[in-house]
């Protein structure tokens, strides 16, 4: 466990690799922690990659943001500043699964420059979803986002419910210790709230912060690296159905990315299927 300061935090994480050797900086989502890349980080390592795995804004041992912004021109900010604080330089690439992707997305978006390839799992550009999130079976599935706008939220996401998380989203995959790291991170209530301020200033821009409107706008533009998106056939967060056609999900991509569908792996499958996603990243990587 490492720590380094960046956009006025203290992040805790992972490390593997060289030193010196290009940045690939690895963003996990919810409700998980920096220990979901420990499949990837020694494959990107022996690859030649500095890889770190910073555990995200609010979820322990990174400190919660005294302002309280998690909206998404935040979430790129600190990867940028993450990014600078690391020394990377612009062969540096992105890896982000879940809210990880949302922060990569715009990290890309607000400073391209930075980064040469991006690769994203589970959540494709917010617009893509427009179409199906509103599908009977997508609102069934997405019932905690609704339930985290309720002051119940804080007090229902507990260990149940986030193993309960896990279970449902990817089916048959034994996830003990990726919830016992998971539970680590909300250790605290303040803790808890950060995981669930993600989801409120997702769906209310009056928890936007002033103080990052010009990132949050830059954030909400088209990504401008090429990036490979990984999705699980059996994703129980977000159904495949809802990415659609290919080309319709690529219109909200970056030229020259690409989009691969992982069979028989739920939404967190470089956990699940951590051979293949391994070898598709870094070829994709080069």
């Amino acid at each position: 466990m490492h720590t380094i300061t960046a956009n006025g935090l203290e992040f805790g994480y992972l490390a593997e690799g060289p030193q010196d050797g290009p940045l690939a900086l690895c963003l996990h989502g919810f409700p998980d922690s920096a220990h979901t890349w420990r499949h990837l980080l020694p494959r990107l390592a022996e690859a030649g990659y500095r890889a770190v795995a910073p555990f995200m804004r609010g979820y322990a041992p990174t400190s919660v943001p005294a302002d309280g912004a998690y909206q998404t021109g935040a979430l790129g900010t600190d990867v940028n500043a993450l990014h600078e604080a690391l020394g990377g330089g612009p062969d540096a690439v992105l890896i982000g699964h879940d809210w990880g992707a949302a922060a990569a997305y715009a990290a890309l978006a607000q400073q391209p420059e930075r980064w040469r390839r991006a690769v994203t799992l589970a959540l494709p550009p917010i617009p893509a979803l427009a179409a199906g999130f509103l599908s009977y079976a997508q609102l069934k599935r997405s019932f905690y986002i609704f339930l985290f706008q309720t002051p119940l939220a804080e007090a229902a996401l507990d260990r149940a419910f986030v193993a309960g998380l896990w279970r449902d989203w990817s089916p048959g995959y034994d996830a003990a210790e990726d919830v016992a790291y998971a539970m680590n991170c909300l250790a605290g209530p303040a803790n808890v709230a950060a995981a669930v301020g993600y989801y409120r200033a997702m769906l209310d821009p009056s928890r936007h912060l002033p103080a990052y409107a010009a990132a949050q706008a830059a954030a909400e533009k088209v990504a401008a690296r090429p990036i490979l998106y990984l999705h699980g056939t059996d994703d129980g967060c977000l159904g495949v159905e809802i990415l659609g056609e290919e080309a319709d999900l690529l219109r909200h991509l970056p030229p020259g990315s690409r989009v691969e569908l992982i069979e028989d792996a739920g939404h967190f499958l470089h956990l699940e299927r951590p051979e293949e996603v391994g070898e598709r990243v870094l070829r994709w990587l080069g």
